[in-house]
């Protein structure tokens, strides 16, 4: 039983899994198969008869991964070992062992949050919800409550000033308190507090549970930490997998120092590394490995298991519209020559600011996209814009969004010390704001502005196409092609990080979008001042280039169909880009079709547009 167990592994996986007892240290690079190694050791130990299934606890920091987790251990044989987030197991020891149940879990702290911030002060009542939660996150994740909340901030910014925020805290719980209700991290907390309190209960836990494994270890923070610490007391057997490089939610207090103090906690740890890596290609990793001495930590260096591949390429573009325009057509061109599947192709970016740019690009383009959290119109700012417009659809267009964006509480001048969320809803407004400019014209209304929007950031993908996410949201995931977009400063790093630790967390982001490419890595910027993680790489790109499509700008064919298609979207009453894309009119240029049938051979033409347009189209090329 245990040599099928072990079947598969490589030397170092096969050290891990033999290990039986604590403590074990695993530090895993990107692709490793940490989650293989990990759910084979368990069920060593259980074949072994080193422990049974339920002396076993393990933990994990999102459902889906402890889903993955029991997934995996079902695949192997074993069903009762329970693999849990801390929260759930946090929330199933104080129901069976507390004195009283805690009270109903919020869900969210949103709803509180939103109703405690429309009290503010006119300047910070617009604030998203989301930034006060981080903050109070960021607070109760530190295990500092109402009362210490102004003398922990030391050189931390909260996102309103730290007055206002101490009182929004102090309210958010007061009202939390009267609902009855806590939140998730009160159930550590809590925890925590009846451990100690209770002799009888920390009795009762250690007494069921012998053995712990704790995964992606780089992200737990102090709460998380002093409740494992009570799970565990003076015992070791304790099996804790990470990878300091991709410790990425500083935000939250997690701290890569955790993983990394282990063989000082535990001077008779064994430490594996975990380096050869299964997703992606020599060329791609060698790019990571350039990144790896700036990270710090424990040393690291990836091996390739899979073939070579294209050497990652760096590009300059005039401006971010001309690369997310590149991008679009890239992606196409790997879609269509290379036959990559629209899902392996992500389009990475670190705010969510960013997506409108490459929505609109990818829209254009007629190439379908997905965005994984945070597209553009389903952003605080549209939704709540779009809904204003809705009511008064027959004002002008320019003036009724400039009326509702500063009813929103749009700064023209930008501001200082805004959380992530209020930043992007800032330059949501003023993107808003700039769309509805481009788009004014005698006779155009709200409503007309609203119909555009809905046109232009339609995804044709239905639940598939290119992924458009954040550097956050792509961890864990891999592609087979992706583009790591304006790598530049304030960008990545973020204009937010001012401090070392600040940077270095954006470093590993960085590192972090480099190791979800399988085959294909494409990194972009614009004219602004390049990212200084560039020349860590040893990237520094050429000077923005004239593109193949700007090359036939100048071509009498081109002119002719743009000149035709502009007259035909001003009596439409619609954008250029909705009758043809730039790239279908190149396309139409340069093959001279005659016939409806050689017309709709062109990509880009559907049924619709031929019927639409294409006896203008074939007019303009007879004339010629």
């Amino acid at each position: 039983m245990a040599s099928a167990i072990l079947d598969g592994l490589n030397a170092e996986q096969r050290r891990a899994a033999e290990t039986l007892r604590g403590p074990v240290c695993i530090l895993a690079g990107a692709g490793s198969g940490k989650t293989t190694t990990i759910t084979r050791r368990i069920a060593n130990q259980i074949a072994s008869g080193a422990f049974a299934p339920t002396e076993i606890l393990a933990v994990t920091f999102t459902e889906k991964a402890a889903g993955e987790l029991r997934a995996r251990l079902r695949a192997l044989g074993v069903a009762a070992v329970p693999a849990r987030t801390f929260h759930a197991a946090a929330l199933a020891q104080l129901s069976a062992l507390a004195d009283e149940p805690p009270g109903a879990v919020l869900p969210s702290k949103a709803l509180l949050l939103r109703q405690i911030g429309n009290s503010l002060p006119r300047p910070y009542r617009f604030r998203p919800a989301g930034d006060l939660a981080t903050e109070i996150e960021w607070a109760k994740n530190r295990r500092v409550g109402v009362s210490g909340y102004l003398d922990a901030l030391g050189r931390h910014e909260p996102p309103i000033p730290p007055d206002l925020m101490a009182r929004v805290y102090r309210e958010y719980e007061r009202r939390k308190a009267a609902a009855g209700r806590v939140d998730f991290e009160d159930l550590l907390e809590l925890a925590i507090r009846m451990y100690d309190r209770s002799a009888a209960a920390l009795e009762r836990f250690r007494a069921r549970y012998r053995a712990f494994t704790v995964d992606e270890y780089q992200d737990v923070n102090l709460l998380q930490q002093t409740l494992l610490e009570r799970w565990l007391g003076d015992r070791d057997d304790l099996c804790v997998v990470g990878d300091d490089y991709q410790s990425i939610y500083g935000f939250t207090g997690a701290s890569p120092e955790h993983l990394l103090s282990v063989p000082r906690r535990f001077p008779h740890a064994t430490v594996v590394r975990l380096e050869e890596n299964y997703r992606s290609t020599p060329q791609v990793l060698a790019l990571a490995n350039r990144l790896a001495p700036s990270l710090g930590g424990a040393e690291k260096e990836l091996r390739a298991v899979a073939a070579d591949g294209p050497e990652p390429e760096l590009r300059v573009f005039l401006d971010a519209r001309a690369e997310a325009a590149a991008i679009a057509e890239a992606a196409r061109a790997l879609h269509e020559r290379d036959g990559v599947p629209w899902e392996e192709i992500a389009i990475l970016y670190r705010t969510n600011a960013r997506s409108e740019e490459f929505e609109a690009e990818l829209a254009a383009a007629q190439v379908p996209f997905q965005v994984r959290s945070g597209a553009f119109l389903e952003r605080r700012a549209a939704r709540r814009l779009l809904a204003v417009l809705a009511r008064s659809p027959g004002e002008p267009v320019l003036a009724a969004v400039e009326a509702a964006v500063a009813r929103e509480g749009y700064e023209r001048d930008g501001a200082v010390g805004l959380g992530e969320q209020e930043a992007t809803r800032q330059e949501d407004l003023g993107r808003l704001l700039a769309l509805a400019r481009e788009f004014d014209a005698p006779g155009r209304t709200a409503a007309d502005f609203v119909a555009d929007l809905t046109e232009r950031f339609r995804s044709e993908g239905a639940g598939r196409g290119v992924q458009l996410l954040t550097y956050h949201r792509a961890k864990g995931l891999e592609f087979e092609a992706v583009f790591l977009t304006r790598l530049e400063e304030r960008e990545l790093p973020i204009r937010q990080a001012r401090t070392d630790e600040d940077v270095a967390e954006e470093r590993r982001l960085l590192y972090v979008g480099i190791t979800r490419a399988k085959r294909r890595l494409f990194l972009s910027r614009t004219k602004a001042p390049p990212s200084r993680f560039l020349a860590e790489l040893g990237l520094h790109g050429v000077p923005p280039r004239v593109t193949p499509a700007d090359e036939r700008a100048d071509d009498p064919v081109f002119g002719a169909l743009r000149t035709w298609r502009l007259e035909r979207a001003r009596a439409d009453g619609v954008p250029p880009y909705v009758v043809f894309h730039d790239r279908t009119l190149h396309a139409i240029a340069r093959r001279r079709p005659e016939t409806p049938s050689e017309l709709a051979e062109v990509s880009g033409i559907g049924a619709a547009k031929l019927e639409r347009y294409g006896s203008d189209v074939l007019a303009v090329l007879a004339r010629l």
